[in-house]
């Protein structure tokens, strides 16, 4: 038999972390015991509002249903009313609000909503790997757009006029960015929306960590105008401890949403009613379990994370926000998958190198801050011995 698999899979390859966290596996049954300070998966756990709701609804028999696609009323709601303590944005929970299983998945959703095979989508490098590799399997025409230390990790605008834009559809967009912690500005943000105006391109702003370790979040719907060119993913894995329950929603106006609705009730049937009801809970978490958690934790787990940098003799702006530290590795490394390997099989610590982030993160290395200072202390005491 000649069996072949379609061809946008010669398109990707298997994510970096799904690869690299079996090999993690591998070690720690051979008795390794690796640290990982891979991925972005907070350690902690949802409040216990939040889990006594679940917990409640889930013992109700009729909570286990298919349930419609757009989500329960007091969810919608809830994602408004928590855009407007928040943010200070004003949506309709009817029209302008989107649940989803997870926002990783709305970049799916949204790029089969609006590209065609051939259109231009603009994705920044660094960049989460994902916009490219979604864009890939849709058939999208794939322009990188590079951001740089030197300008704050923030779009070169002059040299995007100078780009071929007549295909260009969609850009993504990322602040406070992954990987490179760089936070957002309103003045960012008025520039963004007038590009996408002048040039008719949706802006899709991915923002899963406007709350970590920020004491000012942004949305980009605060600008005047943005709804009219604008999506916003946000999601409740990082910002409220709950990235395996699959959560998150996208705003925007009420044709952007109709359309991403087409696409996702093709696709999903609903999120169970119990953790519907959950992430209400969730939603309503008071200021001071915000900053124990969001603030004043990783802020104590970033001074362990600064000091493996410099142990390492990397460079890091300190300004950073989100659960990340991003540090650019000292010049006699030849690269950052190179040294994050020699980390790996030497010291028994995993760091994320930035070369899967795109070219322009080569040079660099990603600490994440979901592992407790105990562990971190310890993942600075073996590199301290590797190094010597």
């Amino acid at each position: 038999m000649n069996i072949t698999p379609a061809d946008r899979l010669n398109t990707v390859q298997e994510y970096y972390f799904s690869r690299k966290l079996k090999e993690v596996a591998e070690m720690n049954a051979a008795g390794k015991n690796v640290i990982s300070l891979g991925i972005g998966s907070p350690d902690m756990p949802p409040s216990p509002e939040t889990i006594e709701a679940l917990s409640l609804s889930a013992h109700r028999s009729d909570a286990h249903g298919y349930q419609t696609h757009i989500g329960i009323p007091e969810l919608r709601n809830a994602f408004a009313g928590w855009y407007k303590r928040w943010y200070g944005v004003t949506l309709d929970p009817k029209t302008e609000i989107q649940p989803l299983i997870g926002s990783k998945e709305g970049i799916l959703h949204i790029s089969l909503a609006f590209l065609n095979p051939g259109d231009g989508v603009l994705v920044p490098n660094p960049g989460y790997p994902t916009y490219t590799s979604v864009s890939k399997m849709v058939g999208a025409t794939i322009h990188t757009y590079d951001l740089d230390e030197n300008n704050n990790w923030q779009p070169d605008f002059e040299a995007l006029e100078k780009k071929d834009l007549s295909n260009v559809k969609l850009m993504w967009i990322n602040y406070p960015n992954m990987p490179t912690g760089a936070n957002g500005s309103l003045e960012l943000f008025e520039k963004i929306v007038a590009f996408g105006k002048k040039h008719n391109i949706v802006i899709a702003h991915d923002n899963p960590y406007s709350l970590i370790l920020n004491e000012k979040p942004l949305s980009i719907m605060q600008i005047e105008g943005a709804k009219d060119i604008c999506i916003e993913l946000n999601s409740m894995s990082k910002s409220h401890n709950m990235p395996g329950w699959r959560i998150g929603l996208v705003v925007s106006n009420r044709q952007f949403i109709g359309w991403i609705l087409k696409v996702l009730s093709n696709i999903e049937s609903g999120i169970l009613k119990p953790i519907q009801l959950a992430t209400v809970a969730a939603l309503g978490n008071t200021d001071e379990w915000h900053r124990k958690y969001n603030i004043e934790l990783y802020a104590s787990r970033r001074r362990y994370a600064e000091a493996i940098m410099d142990e390492l003799g990397c460079t890091y702006d300190k300004n950073q926000v989100g659960m990340f530290l991003w540090g650019k590795i000292p010049g006699h490394c030849k690269g950052s998958e190179e040294l994050a390997d020699n980390i790996l099989y030497n010291a028994n610590v995993f760091l994320t190198p930035g070369f899967i982030f795109g070219d322009k993160g080569e040079r660099y290395i990603r600490i994440s801050l979901c592992c407790n200072e105990e562990m971190l202390s310890e993942a600075l005491n073996r590199i301290k011995k590797f190094n010597i």
